[in-house]
């Protein structure tokens, strides 16, 4: 959440324009969708690694070109993988949701990380076995999730993440569930 809070405004706006599109057409623009999503993922997972790599490497620790620019290629290295393979891409999706829900919730002690990846194998073979829905469920709950870390960002002081974290992420992830399985009934 404290990296959400830390991005600019213009960020903050790309991140609720790329969540209200994965949620709500997630399924029309799946490839599209797939890239933005593993984009989302892989620019937050490097503005988690720049403390540790600016601690390895003073020389991007001192440049902000490096401190911009890494964030944005970890995401385009993971979008670029998202784009290109949905079987896994859906598989993943679901494995980082379970992921972040388990990390979220129980910790990351060892054993809670275990149990959690095998739920997260489990469930994302079953998304697979069920791809078209999976693929609305999936963009919708990231769409959610990207919307939602937005919205704590924005109101962060008028509204406790603690209490309202999961009721909000899951009445708009239903929304937009709700929402592609109505304008995809004759795809799905």
């Amino acid at each position: 959440m404290e990296a959400i809070q830390s991005l600019e405004l213009y960020e903050l706006l790309i991140f609720i324009a790329i969540g209200l599109a994965v949620l709500f057409f997630g399924y029309k623009i799946k490839k599209i969708a797939f890239f933005a999503i593993w984009f989302l993922l892989g620019f937050n997972l490097m503005l988690h690694l720049m403390p540790m790599i600016n601690d390895s490497v003073p020389q991007i620790a001192n440049d902000p070109i490096y401190q911009n620019l890494l964030p944005i290629a970890g995401g385009i290295i993971l979008g670029a993988m998202g784009f290109t393979i949905e079987k896994l891409c859906v598989a993943g999706i679901t494995f980082v949701l379970v992921m972040l829900a388990v990390v979220q919730y129980f910790g990351t002690d060892w054993m809670v990380l275990g149990i959690g990846a095998v739920v997260g194998v489990i469930a994302g073979a079953f998304a697979v076995n069920m791809m078209k829905p999976a693929i609305i469920v999936a963009t919708a709950a990231a769409g959610a999730y990207a919307l939602t870390l937005t919205i704590f960002a924005f109101f962060s002081q008028q509204i406790s993440f603690e209490i309202f974290y999961w009721p909000v992420l899951i009445i708009i992830g239903v929304i937009g569930a709700l929402f592609q399985f109505k304008n995809n009934k004759g795809i799905v």
